[in-house]
């Protein structure tokens, strides 16, 4: 004779959404995060591998790339880390008036990196079918360009979500604290991007 069980318990006072760990989705964006690290792994392995072959880096009589472009890019990166902040604390307070009026930076300032990173494309001195040094320059560029563009359109949506009355819900600031914590990853990920592709080769000319 079988016994059934009986859920009973009132579980309407427990909270629909957490912060950080706490969080399914949380480990959903850490998870993302360690797959994409994989693949940038995996293009630096590829980038010291092809280094290793050649007497000189870039190889003669190729040029370095250009730093200008890339190091603009690098410095409006690091300084959108400054509402990405805001906006993350002001998620965890709960404080909708400041997520709303600070997402739009966040929606505005990859378009300005996307234009950047044209002039990058066009600095490399180097095309991605010239040889193997310009085909792992690029993967690098086009690697990097591929997650600004998904963090873009994920803040878009949270953006317009957010202006809604969809934005009151609890469960959309963890969105959006998640959302600023993957930004964090973008540009982190960036930072030994510029060193392989504008320091090594002035390095090891």
């Amino acid at each position: 004779m079988s016994v059934r069980h009986v859920f009973a318990d009132d579980v309407s006072e427990l909270p629909t959404s957490a912060f950080s760990h706490r969080s399914l989705t949380w480990w959903g964006v850490i998870g993302f995060m360690v797959i994409e690290g994989t693949a940038f792994a995996l293009v630096f392995a590829t980038y010291f591998f092809l280094m290793s072959h050649e007497q000189h880096w870039a190889p003669q009589p190729l040029r370095p790339p250009d730093p200008l472009a890339g190091t603009l890019f690098t410095i409006i990166l690091l300084a959108s880390e400054i509402p990405n902040t805001m906006i993350k604390k002001a998620a965890e307070k709960y404080d909708l008036p400041t997520v709303r009026r600070l997402l739009p930076w966040m929606v505005g300032i990859p378009l300005l990196l996307f234009v950047l990173r044209g002039f990058e494309f066009n600095s490399l001195n180097v095309n991605w079918y010239d040889n193997a040094y310009g085909s792992v320059l690029w993967a690098l560029l086009v690697l990097h360009t591929t997650h600004i563009g998904t963090d873009w359109v994920d803040t878009v949506v949270l953006w317009r979500l957010m202006e809604t009355p969809h934005g009151e819900a609890p469960r959309r600031f963890s969105d959006v604290d998640e959302n600023s914590l993957y930004w964090r990853f973008v540009w982190l990920s960036w930072l030994p991007i510029y060193l392989l592709i504008y320091l090594l080769p002035r390095l090891f000319r």
